[in-house]
């Protein structure tokens, strides 16, 4: 064993095993397609609260899963160490939207496809993918369920709420009835015509009817 051997280092050798310009190039590329992605998260959304520190988290877990991978695909022995390392990972975040569990796959398809040097399946995937949210998921918003909570004094009221109700939208369904002295409380799940809401202002103008109250609700959550 001559000097030379002894302060060998594997360290050092595998400096070079990925170019500066692949670095950069596949970087670039990460950040663009995460910010696009994000973009379209911000687009889309329809949930309660929007967050946008979910919306960096995209960005960042497509460059982030990308820097892993052109590590991993750079040495293979480095492959099974990283496979090791990443399984005692456990995330604890409770994901609210269903929604948001595509977007979090969708960044890390785009890191790992990127790494391995498929730009072209990268780029024209995501653009698909995009066009695709953005059709579906902002869809015209008349046809999502509403719910409409009605305040009414007694069974004649109740009963005209119902009806004049009926013909204002296209589909009725009572969630739940609460009666007390002097009121009656009706939850009912509707779906509108059209995006006017001035049936309600009507509605809560009815003689014996003390409000009325119009909310949107992801039809998933509640029964």
């Amino acid at each position: 064993m001559t000097f030379n051997d002894i302060f060998k280092s594997s360290f050092l050798e595998n400096v070079t095993s990925v170019s500066i310009l692949d670095m950069m190039l596949a970087m670039i590329l990460a950040f663009a397609l995460g910010m696009f992605i994000f973009l379209v998260y911000k687009k889309t959304f329809s949930g309660v609260m929007y967050s946008s520190s979910f919306g960096v988290t995209l960005v960042a877990l497509t460059m982030i899963t990308t820097l892993v991978i052109l590590a991993v695909t750079s040495n293979v022995v480095l492959s099974l160490g990283m496979v090791g390392a990443l399984s005692i990972v456990r995330f604890r975040t409770a994901i609210k939207e269903p929604l948001d569990i595509a977007f979090l796959f969708w960044s890390i398809a785009v890191g790992i496809v990127l790494a391995a040097g498929l730009i072209p399946l990268a780029v024209i995937g995501s653009v698909l993918i995009g066009i695709f949210l953005l059709i579906f998921v902002n869809r015209k918003s008349h046809v999502n369920p509403y719910i409409v909570v009605i305040d009414c004094t007694d069974r004649n009221s109740e009963q005209k709420a119902i009806d004049y109700l009926e013909q204002q939208v296209s589909h009725l369904v009572v969630k739940s009835k609460t009666v007390r002295k002097g009121s009656i409380e009706l939850n009912t799940e509707i779906r509108m015509k059209d995006d006017n809401t001035d049936f309600i202002n009507t509605l809560a103008d009815m003689e014996g009817v003390n409000n009325a109250v119009l909310v949107s609700y992801n039809g998933d959550y509640m029964g």
